[in-house]
């Protein structure tokens, strides 16, 4: 018989203050990281707008080539300077009542080549001034 007394066998215990301190320690670093901005917007209100019918009077087309160069209603016109481009306007306006530009300008065409057509365009006193664009399919 076996009289002696059994060995005395510790449970094991999972000590669970290591696993909390790496959680806060964690949790103080995604606090400290996180940026609190407001993500403002703008309110506005936007315009609307409705078709209307092309009028009779055809505008005047200019184009604007990649390299810079105007053509006005398919003839060459010396765009290197303003009041150039200006008088070919105005003589091309001369007579018509309320006539509206046509820019058809290369995609390829320069900032500065549209604005220059622009402030030719106020400069001949045109106020309509449209642009064409291809439509996306």
């Amino acid at each position: 018989m076996n009289f002696r007394p059994a060995p005395a066998r510790d449970d094991p215990e999972m000590n669970l203050i290591p696993l909390i301190d790496v959680l806060l320690v964690i949790l103080i670093f995604l606090a400290a990281s996180t940026s609190f901005t407001q993500m403002r917007q703008l309110q506005i209100a936007l315009p609307e707008a409705s078709a209307q019918a092309l009028e009779d009077d055809t505008p005047i087309s200019l184009a604007i080539s990649q390299e810079g160069l105007y053509a006005l209603d398919g003839e060459y016109v010396g765009g290197e300077r303003d009041d150039t481009l200006a008088q070919a306007l105005r003589k091309a306006a001369h007579g018509r009542e309320s006539i509206a530009l046509r820019i058809n300008a290369d995609a390829q065409a320069t900032h500065a080549a549209v604005v220059r057509a622009l402030e030719a365009a106020r400069l001949a006193g045109i106020s309509r001034v449209h642009f064409t664009t291809l439509a996306r399919p």
